[in-house]
């Protein structure tokens, strides 16, 4: 049975648009079927996105779908590279159809597009029951209006989609393991009760899932682990066989680095229990794991080892959560500490002189602002340059637009106020979306595959 090639094309929504190009030429010089990812969607991406659906019914889905997808549409066509990708977000259809565009314009016949649904419950589940259900992550429900209820997808949708003939597969929520492991299912026909294939398959994607956090970005740390050429670094490619074991690799010709190091960091990244892994389709323990170099950049993983799949699955609850307002302002030069201190201790003062009473905090970004309390002990204790470069930041909650407004202004007020020589103002004033998780039956959740253009109705 022929080895399975899956590259990754971006680890978030805002990935350098170019960064999959070298991956695609990679998988295009292979032998076998070869899969591209693009895993875009986080819990606050999914939940901003909802907000956008919101406000434009026909938006909703990734911003940068298109730009993902101009430059190498074709070069997958041409080379039998098909995609799977959560660009759906809030709009699973909505990308679908933009993608179907794409290629049209692109000159790319009988484009055929899988569309997975159902992952938002909001749509066919009352709010009442979803108020109902049991917050094991986050703060409780409470009365405000309920914006969405995605539960996570497994393999299973991804890979009906691919045997229908879908050259793109989007999704909304799903585990980000599955992008992968629905590829693989569909390729080597692994059973659903196979635990430890379906096991590496979601270590597979879960070493992927992060793009170059496997290949050397997020991991340099200069003198204790270099990492050659970071700016032109090359993303992953995992190379799986049908019996699970795998070797991981990235993008012919490009920078970045793959490591027992690197592969070892990945693999526990968002990992509590190595034991137990909990995501739609298995439960992965990591535990007997090998790690193997075995040549410059190429890293044998095998020993995934899996159990049932859990009962239930994880849902995001996402709910309005009122306005943040933020503003920040620069001091350098001589005595710019103190100065930079002197508007702090201003703006503290004018968030009691006017009342507000909710969370906010003042930070100096250039002495501890990373790791210092509400209270400054850090920033207190620590000896700083008199004379560097530092910049105040005072960010806070309101309930509504306008208080958020006022938060920020309060900065900008600095540059007539304050202590002298501020500059560099600027301020941002953003709606805020709570999330939390739940847990429900599977039984509950509808999930529905459509191949466009034929199953397109016009919803």
């Amino acid at each position: 049975m022929p080895t399975v090639y899956v590259g990754c094309g971006a680890g978030f929504a805002d990935e350098r648009p170019d960064a999959c190009i070298p991956v695609v030429e990679t998988l295009a010089r292979r032998d076998g079927p070869r899969y591209l990812i693009f895993e875009t969607l986080g819990e606050r991406t999914l939940a901003l996105a909802q907000l956008d659906r919101r406000r434009d019914p026909a938006a909703g889905f990734t911003p940068a779908t298109a730009a993902f997808l101009r430059p190498i549409l074709r070069r997958c066509r041409e080379a039998g590279i098909r995609i799977v990708a959560n660009f759906g977000a809030a709009n699973a259809l909505g990308a679908g159809r933009l993608i179907r565009s794409l290629a049209e314009e692109l000159g790319l016949p009988d484009f055929k597009v899988g569309v997975v649904e159902g992952d938002n419950l909001l749509e066919y589940v009352p709010g009442d029951e979803i108020r109902s259900w049991t917050i094991i992550e986050g703060i409780a429900l409470a009365d405000e209006p309920i914006i969405a209820a995605n539960v996570y997808l497994g393999a299973a949708p991804v890979a009906e989609a691919l045997r229908r003939g879908a050259e793109v597969v989007v999704l909304g929520r799903c585990a980000d393991s599955a992008l992968v492991l629905g590829p693989l299912v569909h390729e080597f026909g692994w059973p659903a009760d196979a635990w430890d294939l379906l096991a590496a398959g979601t270590l597979a994607g879960h070493l992927l899932e992060c793009s170059a956090q496997l290949s050397g970005g997020y991991f340099a740390d200069p003198g204790y682990k270099d990492v050659p050429d970071l700016a032109r670094v090359g993303f992953p490619i995992a190379e799986v066989s049908a019996d699970g074991s795998m070797v991981v690799t990235k993008a012919d010709d490009t920078g970045g680095l793959v490591s027992p190091r690197t592969v070892k960091e990945q693999i526990l990244y968002e990992i509590s229990d190595p034991t137990s892994y909990l995501v739609p389709d298995v439960t992965l323990d990591i535990t007997a794991v090998e790690i193997d170099e075995i040549a410059p950049n190429r890293v044998r993983v095998s020993g995934a080892r899996g159990r049932p799949r859990p009962p239930t699955l994880k849902v995001t609850i996402s709910t309005e959560g009122g306005w943040l307002g933020e503003g920040e302002i620069s001091y350098g030069g001589p005595n710019a500490l103190a100065r930079a201190e002197l508007a702090a201790a201003v703006l503290r003062e004018r968030l009691r002189i006017v009342g507000h009473d909710l969370p906010a905090r003042v930070d100096i970004v250039g002495t501890v602002s990373t790791f210092d309390s509400l209270s400054g002990d850090l920033r207190t204790a620590g000896s700083f340059a008199p004379d560097g470069d530092y910049r105040v930041r005072m960010a806070g909650a309101a309930p509504d637009r306008a208080g958020a407004e006022r938060i920020a202004n309060e900065v900008i007020g600095l540059y007539s106020t304050g202590p002298g020589g501020g500059g560099g103002v600027r301020k941002s004033v953003v709606g805020r979306v709570r999330t939390m998780s739940a847990l429900v039956e599977r039984s509950l959740v509808d999930i529905r595959v459509r191949i466009l253009p034929e199953d397109d109705h016009g919803r």
